[in-house]
């Protein structure tokens, strides 16, 4: 059982999914930074707002932060809808990429019945 599991491990696209996972949680940071950073409080700019975290708030306040708020789940949608279309994209490239591949060379069809009666009668006359 031991070495079952060390080959399921030892498989390629296992270690591929994981490296798959880890980029995708770092990215996840670096979008949501973006989001919380920098699109947020330009939306809040434009609609001369505080934060988009305090737009549309509703619910309790615990230690200071609004526990409702339709903007921050507006920012998780705008996290989720820009992580989706750079996924979208990298999809996308990596099948332009396999479809690229040229198909493996055909083996030449065998030859024709009358083509190897004609080699059959060649080689009997030459001997």
């Amino acid at each position: 059982m031991l070495k079952e599991f060390k080959d399921f491990i030892n498989r390629g696209n296992l270690v591929d999914i994981a490296v798959a996972f880890v980029m995708g949680v770092a990215f996840s940071t670096v979008v949501s930074s973006l989001t919380d950073r920098i699109v947020s409080p330009l939306i809040a700019m434009i609609f001369n707002l505080d934060g988009l975290d305090r737009l549309w708030t509703f619910g309790k306040t615990v230690n200071g932060v609004q526990q409702g708020s339709v903007g921050a789940f507006i920012q998780a949608l705008l996290n989720f809808i820009i992580v989706a279309f750079v996924m979208f994209l990298v999809v996308k490239a990596y099948n332009r990429m396999k479809a690229e591949e040229p198909p493996a060379p055909a083996e030449p069809a065998p030859p024709s019945e009358d083509i190897v009666l004609l080699r059959e009668i060649r080689d009997a006359l030459k001997r």
